[in-house]
């Protein structure tokens, strides 16, 4: 059953850690969307759910596997999701906020229109996800995995790149003045071609190959 036109239902928490089959029973009994509080699904396998349109709010996710879930138009907001799993998931409209998602995995998934602000993606494995002419604020991807994502356009605000491999993403037109890039090699700069940078990253840049600008 799917709820329309009504504010999501918001079941209680329960105590301990839920399973996927405990979620799946509470979809039946409430309806969906759901309004999700407080929910532990710490290491739960909920491949394949149903889940559009639900909201989670203070949740924790870590090691969860949400493969091949339909997410479309979810909501998360300030959720620990550290190290999931997002294999194969439609994330269509999906929008996270002020979410710990260090370690998480979003590959081969539907991501058109997919979101994150204030996110911390330390480690993140997001290859091929496009971010073109987003407004990105406040995103930590050191370290990240951003192999042939998309920035064309974008626009990053306090987001940090240190340390991302960055093979083959595309930057032309974006603007990373707000960013931080860190020290980077020769063959690393080469990879943000067409991007707008300040003049102190420009120095900075210049530092990592042992030149100074006077």
């Amino acid at each position: 059953m799917t709820r329309t036109g009504t504010a999501p239902a918001e079941p209680p928490a329960p105590e301990q850690v839920v399973t996927g089959e405990q979620l799946e029973a509470t979809l039946i009994q409430y309806g969906r969307p759901l309004r999700f509080v407080g929910w532990d699904f710490t290491a739960a396998i909920l491949k394949g759910m149903d889940l559009r349109e639900c909201e989670f709010v203070r949740c924790r996710g870590g090691r969860a596997d949400f493969s091949a879930c339909d997410l479309t138009e979810a909501r998360f907001d300030t959720c620990d999701l550290n190290n999931s799993l997002w294999r194969r998931t439609h994330l269509s409209g999906a929008a996270f906020r002020d979410c710990k998602l260090t370690g998480v995995v979003i590959h081969d998934a539907r991501t058109l229109g997919l979101r994150f602000a204030h996110c911390l993606l330390v480690n993140a494995r997001l290859p091929g996800l496009s971010f073109r002419k987003d407004r990105l604020e406040g995103l930590n991807f050191q370290g990240a995995d951003l192999a042939a994502v998309d920035f064309r356009d974008a626009v990053l605000t306090d987001c940090n790149l240190r340390e991302a491999h960055v093979t083959h993403a595309r930057f032309e037109g974006a603007d990373l003045r707000g960013a931080q890039l860190g020290a980077l090699r020769l063959t690393d700069a080469s990879r943000f071609r067409g991007a707008i940078i300040s003049k102190h990253q420009a120095a900075d840049l210049l530092s990592g190959f042992g030149l100074t600008v006077a």
